[in-house]
């Protein structure tokens, strides 16, 4: 798919969640971070994340290298908090919406913002994130790297005794990419036979 045969509102919009702070997250996660943005735009979609640091950043960094679109959602209320108060980049988006709400709204909202979910190496707020896309039943890509997130979600699907077919795991970001698309493809075609 090219990424300019469609008007970017018809686009697909996916959102990527990880750690802002990335300590704990092992060797391959900037590599894997910044693959999976690369994907996401050459695969036709635009990259929505929490315009935090760490993880999203990175992913954001590789759409930014596949020229594509990047757009953030800020907890602060404007740019100044945004940079001061809460120490978060300009860099990589070409736009930042600064929803004022703080990490749990912005969280909403950033996950209401995307068709799908990725999730990559977290902590608590890619937790929080990756329930509320659960919850609404969104296309969710979990990432399986050198971290321990992966493993953890697996847990939480299995003790949730909930269905879980909107949950896919994959190591390789080009094959999970491609098989969230398809995912939102089929639930947007489901959506226009109705």
């Amino acid at each position: 798919m090219e990424n300019d045969d469609k008007h970017g509102h018809l686009k697909i919009k996916l959102g990527v969640s990880g750690a802002a702070e990335t300590g704990h997250c092992g060797l391959d996660a900037l590599d894997k971070a910044k693959e999976l943005g690369r994907e996401i735009i050459r695969q036709g979609g635009i990259l929505v994340t929490g315009a935090t640091t760490g993880f999203p950043l990175w992913s954001a960094m590789g759409a930014k290298e596949e020229r594509g679109i990047s757009i953030g959602l800020s907890p602060a209320v404007d740019a100044r908090e945004h940079v001061e108060g809460y120490r978060l980049p300009l860099d990589y988006m070409d736009l930042i919406i600064y929803t004022g709400f703080g990490f749990p709204g912005r969280d909403l909202l950033f996950t209401r913002s995307c068709e799908a979910l990725f999730i990559g190496c977290g902590r608590i707020g890619t937790i929080h994130e990756f329930t509320i896309a659960f919850e609404e039943g969104k296309p969710i890509g979990v990432l399986e790297g050198s971290w321990t997130m992966d493993e953890q979600i697996k847990d939480m699907i299995e003790k949730s005794d909930r269905p879980a077919s909107h949950v896919i795991f994959d190591p390789d970001p080009k094959s999970l990419v491609a098989k969230i698309i398809k995912m939102v493809e089929e639930g947007r075609r489901d959506l226009n036979h109705k």
